[in-house]
Order: C-alpha cells, then structure tokens, then sequence
C-alpha cells in the first residue's frame, strides 16, 4: 500500500507564497511514477493544478496556476514540493498529491491553503 501526507498549508493573505510538501511512503511507492498536485476548492471538482515526471525534467501546469507555482522533487526522500507565489483568493482550496493520473485509493487527507479576498 501506499500513503500520501500533503503538509505546509495555512492561511497566507493575497499576494503570499507557501511550500507545500507531499511525503510518500509504503511498500509499493515508487520514485519513477508521475506525480501531480492536485486541489479542490469548495463546491467545485478536484483538479490537476501541476504534474512533474519521475526526473523532474518534465512539468505541467495549468493555466490558473503557470508562473506562478513550481512543482518539484527529491526522490531520495520520496517527497514532491509545491512552490506557490503571488497566491490569490481563487487558489484556497484543500491540495492534494497523488500519481497522475491519480489513483482513488491513494488520496490522503491533503492540506488547506486559504489566500483571504
């Protein structure tokens, strides 16, 4: 099995920046997947916000969120980081990581970023 623990949220006023951290571990977590930051903000879908390659020399971001976020890896400690700057209050939302494409059963609990308007 594998667990996900996403840390690093709070509350940041507009303009702001965070780190999120995403720690992977369990038997069956591999370095080499694709992983993803994923977000969902209250009474919308979740949604893939940025995605990184097992190497980090591929990224993908989505329109909201390119150049503003970064995402990026240590595989030596099974972590991806989510580097979000300029945050407005569009961005609050609960963000979570997981594989891309995600896998239900390896959503964790996430961590709540809330940017005031």
């Amino acid at each position: 099995q594998v667990q996900l623990v996403e840390s690093g949220g709070g509350l940041v006023q507009a303009g702001g920046s965070l780190t999120l951290s995403c720690e992977g571990s369990g038997r069956t977590y591999s370095s080499f997947w694709t992983m993803g930051w994923f977000r969902q903000a209250p009474k919308k879908e979740r949604e893939l916000v940025a995605s990184i390659n097992y190497n980090g020399e591929e990224t993908y971001y989505s329109d909201s969120v390119k150049g503003r976020f970064t995402i990026s890896r240590e595989n030596h400690k099974n972590a991806v980081y989510l580097q979000m700057n300029s945050l407005k209050s569009e961005d609050t939302a609960v963000y979570y990581c997981n594989k891309n494409p995600p896998r239900s059963d390896y959503w964790g609990r996430g961590t709540q970023v809330t940017v005031p308007s």
